[in-house]
């Protein structure tokens, strides 16, 4: 009776080992002061920064959703990596931390390292930039789990703050400033609903090239990168603006993320108008803005409330950070019990 390797089965040990070879660069070129250890140990060691008093972790987990389609349909892989980073970190840093190292599961059927590659690059390039360390991750090859030619991501941070400095929401008082910072397209969410309007609807493919598009194709418009927002963060804050809370815009887009950050019987009075990603008109010709609103961000991707005396300071501290901020709107009051979407009004 002959023997069945592990190979046989669908499970390539040298694939894989190689594949941690190739990643280790990526992921010393993300090292922090911190980090007590290399990639490749069971598990990743990483030191709380000194002079932080009473420092708190912040942890945060996410994933990059049906954007994973696109990429499998485009064969470009090199930029989902910073859309798990981005999902990431930017929750993480509505607290107010720093964030100091993330983590990364791949899952897939049959494991191409070249692909697998590029996918991690993208998480370290995107680590860089957030200014956290690539600490570890898992790869996972899963015979007949997943389709041929497609993977799973999902990713892991943590941050520090100091307790005396966490961003929570409840300073957040009627007549505070909302200040915003354009996102990029889509970012990570909605893809569900984009897909289906252009590709099914539309029948468009990733390769037209839509005159509202601007010469790009639906294809570089739908992988256009989540934004990092990590460094405009500290920026702000190093600047000694009063921030009272901080909202990650992600799915669910403003009705759905500015609430979370309002203390009951606070909503929030936006202006308008402001630019909108060109992705989100092409996808306006089919979807009503009442629904636009529920799921896409609409090219706000990430807001800071701050004290109405310190929203100069702020957009100029954002200014000088290389960014077009935005003057978004204000807190108001609205009755106690409005619906959770509602207490957002748009102009």
């Amino acid at each position: 009776m002959g023997s069945i390797s592990y190979r046989e089965a669908g499970v390539d040990i040298d694939a894989g080992d190689e594949l941690v070879e190739r990643i280790k660069p990526f992921a010393k070129a993300t090292r922090i002061p911190e980090v007590l250890a290399d990639v490749g140990g069971f598990a990743g060691l990483c030191a709380v920064p000194q002079g932080i008093d009473e420092p708190v972790l912040v942890s945060g987990t996410d994933g990059v959703g049906t954007k994973l389609k696109v990429a499998f349909l485009t064969g470009v892989h090199d930029t989902i990596g910073f859309d798990l980073v981005g999902m990431c970190v930017n929750d993480v840093i509505t607290t107010g931390a720093r964030p100091l190292f993330f983590l990364d599961y791949f899952g897939t059927g049959k494991l191409d390292v070249g692909v697998a590659e590029r996918v991690v690059k993208g998480i370290a390039d995107a680590c860089r930039e957030a200014g956290c360390a690539l600490l570890g991750g898992e790869t996972a090859e899963l015979p007949g789990m997943y389709a041929e030619g497609e993977y799973d991501l999902a990713g892991f941070t943590v941050g520090v703050v100091s307790r005396k400095k966490i961003v929570d929401g409840k300073r957040v008082a009627a007549g505070d400033e909302l200040v915003a910072l354009p996102s990029s397209g889509l970012h990570s969410n909605g893809y569900s609903l984009a897909r289906r309007v252009l590709f099914d609807a539309m029948k468009l493919g990733p390769e037209s090239k839509p005159d509202v598009l601007g010469g790009k194709t639906v294809g570089e418009a739908l992988l256009a990168p989540t934004r990092l927002y990590a460094r405009q963060v500290q920026a702000v804050l190093e600047a000694g603006v009063d921030v009272h809370a901080m909202s990650h815009v992600t799915g669910g887009g403003l009705p759905g993320n500015l609430p979370r950050v309002l203390p009951e019987g606070l909503g929030a009075k936006l202006r308008g108008p402001w630019k909108r990603p060109a992705i989100i008109d092409l996808i306006a010709e089919r979807v009503e803005e009442q629904e636009l609103r529920r799921v896409f961000n609409l090219g706000v991707g990430f807001v800071f409330v701050v004290a109405k005396e310190h929203a100069a300071r702020a957009m100029e501290a954002l200014t000088k950070a290389g960014e077009a901020p935005l003057s978004l709107g204000e807190v108001v009051k609205v009755p106690e019990g409005t619906d959770f979407e509602a207490r957002v009004v748009f102009p």
